[in-house]
């Protein structure tokens, strides 16, 4: 698969470690102006995958969220339209190499930014990476380490 980096929101991004809130992570895609179909026809999607197993001093879960909203600061506190949610995982899952979601994004109206959050909550997390983007084709994704030449 060819990734595209302005279809990245995260590119082995750290999760935010400040205690239990709503956090949005890595970068915001501009959808400009014309937002009712991403996928120009074809079907995309939101691939997130732990890069670095998440660690907390309680038993901390994360839930993931792909959000849209009018402002490139994309409003965590609930007002901004919300498009995918993984769900509370907890801790013990989220080890480097778990792939939260690989899911087509659903079809609809979006604002003009899009972004990735996360929701921690029971506990701070006090470590964690993740990748998260868009593609065309998600089979046989896998996440490698940089090759140095």
């Amino acid at each position: 698969m060819i990734m595209d980096e302005r279809l990245e929101f995260a590119d082995a991004t750290a999760l935010d470690t400040s205690g239990t809130d709503t956090d949005l992570i890595g970068d915001v895609i501009d959808l400009g102006s014309t937002t009712s179909d991403i996928g120009n026809g074809q079907p995309i999607y939101l691939v997130i995958q732990v890069s670095t197993t998440v660690t907390s001093g309680g038993a901390a879960t994360v839930d993931f969220k792909l959000l849209s909203d009018a402002a490139a600061a994309i409003a965590v506190d609930g007002t901004a339209t919300q498009h995918f949610a993984s769900g509370a995982i907890a801790k013990a899952t989220l080890v480097a190499g778990y792939t939260v979601a690989v899911v087509a994004l659903p079809i609809g109206t979006y604002e003009r930014y899009l972004g990735v959050a996360t929701t921690t909550a029971a506990a701070a997390l006090t470590a964690g990476n993740i990748n998260a983007f868009l593609t065309y084709d998600p089979v046989g994704w896998t996440s490698l380490p940089d090759a140095v030449n």
